[in-house]
């Protein structure tokens, strides 16, 4: 291995945690900041140089994207925990055996989201109530948009294996040029050539292939085991039994919290273009905050794994107490500089008053609470990382997804009222920790006990 290789890659298994936390988890929230400013820039550059309906087509999306791509993400998340478990047990074949399997599952996963999201598209935005002047821009927006899903997907799985290794600088490398293709794209085909919301679309996937070429190239020249090899692309059936057994579930969270996310949606629909417009830009600050605990959470995943793997309970414990902290503080102190400056931030979508007092509802009625999300996160991905990913599925689909739809139907069908709507993220936010960190708890107490199996169970 020369010295490159060793910047790269991270020893989760010895010294310092928190220092070697922070520098696996600096460069993925970099990395979703970026990965968010594609959807974002198609906001930003849609609000100023086009109308209304054209920003409210873009922001919009989010949901009806995610429900259809979280599945495969969690499979991507089943590939990271296994491969990092081998790295623990310093099991070479598995390893590479995995990466095949990984490379494999991305160019499958690819494919069917772009067949999903051409066919159904179109018939999610009717149920999910588009308003007429809306729909037919957001379904050419989603048209083009999921024809970049095979980018995406190589992306994501590639930087899975990646990140097993404790490597996320290099999938932040390739945003950033992605990053800087998109946002040229963008002005080049709306504000020059008035190409609207497809300008947009078409500067999205031509992005995602530019992340794409990087992830295979570095994947192509990966020391062994963990280097990608096209003429050995197969699927081994024990390492995709032990992925989808940790990632389908995952997967699953992700899609009934997108589906809940569907209904929330269709309930501000009814408020409007402005509520539409207002809220999309406020959810863009709620991800790039998300982040922060995203890349806390995926790096519970990943030291978690390979010191499970290595029998180091004790380090385990650790890493979960140190994510919570740092999760939780970081995340808190994002979510009150933007609420502080909303006004300022919002006017980067929009300069349109009544959009921008719907925006400014909502962060302060939900992203100023959405520190409180760690809680469940952080412990939810301790459990994936020791191989249990169906209890924090079911415990958070309840707390986030049957309380916020019977909160729709109920509470907010009688008072019919933005911010009442917008009430239910703080509540399911507390009702989802408490579960889920007493499942941990209970959980670790069984799984850390002298003699304990150190492998992902099948």
């Amino acid at each position: 291995m020369n010295s490159r290789e060793k910047d790269n890659k991270l020893d989760m298994l010895h010294g310092p945690l928190t220092p070697r936390l922070m520098q696996f988890a600096i460069p993925l929230i970099a990395s979703g900041l970026l990965q968010q400013s594609f959807n974002a820039v198609d906001v930003a550059v849609i609000g100023r140089y086009s109308t209304s309906q054209a920003l409210a087509a873009v922001g919009s999306n989010g949901p009806l994207i995610n429900i259809l791509v979280n599945l495969f993400i969690g499979i991507s998340i089943g590939a990271n925990v296994v491969i990092a478990n081998y790295i623990g047990r310093g099991n070479s074949n598995g390893i590479k055996k995995a990466v095949s399997t990984t490379a494999t599952l991305s160019l499958v996963s690819g494919f069917c989201l772009l067949a999903l999201g051409l066919l159904f598209s179109r018939p999610i935005l009717e149920w999910m109530g588009a308003p007429h002047d809306v729909i037919d821009l957001a379904t050419e927006y989603l048209s083009i948009y999921f024809l970049g899903m095979p980018f995406m997907m190589v992306y994501n799985f590639g930087s899975a294996i990646l990140r097993s290794m404790g490597d996320t600088k290099r999938p932040f490398y390739a945003l950033c040029v992605g990053s800087v293709v998109n946002v040229a794209l963008n002005l080049l085909l709306v504000a020059v050539f008035d190409m609207g919301v497809a300008g947009v679309a078409i500067g999205t996937v031509v992005a995602s292939a530019v992340n794409a070429a990087f992830i295979v190239w570095w994947l192509l020249r990966e020391a062994e085991p963990f280097r990608f090899s096209p003429r050995e692309m197969k699927v081994s059936g024990s390492e995709l039994k032990k992925m989808l057994q940790i990632g389908v579930p995952a997967g699953m969270q992700g899609m009934v919290f997108s589906g809940a996310n569907l209904f929330i949606q269709a309930a501000i629909n009814a408020y409007g273009a402005d509520a539409i417009a207002g809220s999309s830009a406020a959810l863009t600050y709620e991800a790039y905050c998300y982040f922060i605990v995203v890349a806390f959470s995926q790096a519970t995943v990943a030291f978690m794994s390979q010191n499970y793997g290595a029998g180091n309970f004790r380090r385990c414990k650790e890493v979960v107490g140190k994510c919570m902290i740092l999760s939780c503080s970081f995340c808190l102190a994002a979510n009150i500089l933007i609420t502080l400056f909303g006004v300022p931030c919002l006017k980067i979508f929009t300069s349109d008053p009544a959009v921008i007092e719907y925006g400014l509802i909502r962060f302060h009625t939900v992203l100023i609470f959405q520190f409180m999300a760690c809680s469940y996160e952080i412990t939810g991905s301790a459990m994936r990382g020791l191989g249990n990913s169906l209890t924090p599925m079911l415990l958070t689909v309840f707390g986030t997804c049957v309380l916020r739809l019977a909160w729709i139907y109920t509470v907010n069908a009688h008072y019919h009222d933005f911010k009442i709507l917008l009430v239910i993220y703080p509540i399911t936010w507390v009702v989802t920790g408490l579960m889920v960190v007493a499942a941990y708890f209970h959980m670790a107490h069984k799984r850390f006990l002298p003699g304990a199996p150190r492998t992902v169970r099948v």
